[in-house]
């Protein structure tokens, strides 16, 4: 049985989060962390993270960047493997992040969906045939109406794994209207749209001379992202110190 923490639990994901552990027979939750103790979850749930003293295998944070401070600290002391699904992190936790994986395991990832985990990796090598002869590259992103940040961070991360499949010989071009020119050969295009309430759409395009290709993953429920950080959580059981990915879940 495999013992995890959940950071955030009385959120909208710790809440799904919460569901699919317990739907889980490898799984156990035992214990919540939340500034709202509002909620009957079935485990004890903490409002101060240094009062949490229950053992456990892995803990998952799906809280706020403000957090993650504390979240490091928390886990670094104990020596508890992290799963890091809050996004927005600053420059300098970014940094804090590589340097106490040298301490603890963390496992970090733009988008915790197994789906574009192995989008990422299939993209690629599609990139090294398509790119190379010619193609262009175009990542179209989808999201409701209340996401502010644009383009999304798993586009951002689709576009570095196309950069990284052709060497990093490619740059970014966000918004053409400021580009009064015919596209360069050696651009991705990255478009963000806002509306509604889409969870989430990604689309790759591969343009070339008389043929398109196109990736899409299309996010229904938040609960995608759930099932991989449980996933995550049960990968990091055991580990040692070190910064993994999703690429390293889907590998295993």
């Amino acid at each position: 049985m495999i013992r995890l923490i959940m950071h955030g639990c009385n959120g909208h994901m710790g809440q799904v989060i919460s569901d699919l552990v317990a739907q889980d027979p490898e799984t156990e939750m035992v214990a919540g962390i939340d500034l709202a103790d509002n909620r009957n979850n079935g485990y004890p749930v903490f409002t101060n993270i240094n009062d949490c003293d229950v053992e456990a295998d892995a803990m998952i944070d799906f809280s706020s960047f403000k957090a993650t401070d504390s979240v490091l600290d928390y886990c670094v002391a104990k020596k508890l493997p992290v799963v890091l699904c809050t996004t927005g992190l600053t420059p300098e936790q970014l940094e804090r992040v590589k340097e106490d994986s040298k301490k603890v395991a963390i496992l970090k990832s733009a988008n915790m969906s197994l789906g574009i985990n192995t989008l990422l990796k299939l993209i690629q090598d599609a990139a090294k045939v398509l790119a190379t002869a010619g193609f262009d590259m175009e990542i179209v992103e989808k999201h409701h109406k209340l996401k502010c940040d644009a383009p999304s961070g798993t586009a951002l991360a689709l576009a570095d794994s196309l950069n990284d499949a052709m060497d990093n010989q490619y740059h970014y071009v966000y918004d053409r209207s400021q580009v009064h020119q015919k596209r360069d050969d050696k651009e991705i295009g990255i478009s963000a749209v806002r509306g509604g309430t889409i969870v989430g759409d990604h689309e790759i395009i591969f343009a070339g001379p008389d043929e398109v290709i196109e990736f899409k993953h299309t996010a229904y429920s938040k609960a995608v992202f759930g099932k991989g950080a449980v996933e995550a959580g049960k990968f990091l059981k055991g580990k040692g110190p070190g910064l993994y990915d999703m690429a390293d879940v889907i590998g295993k």
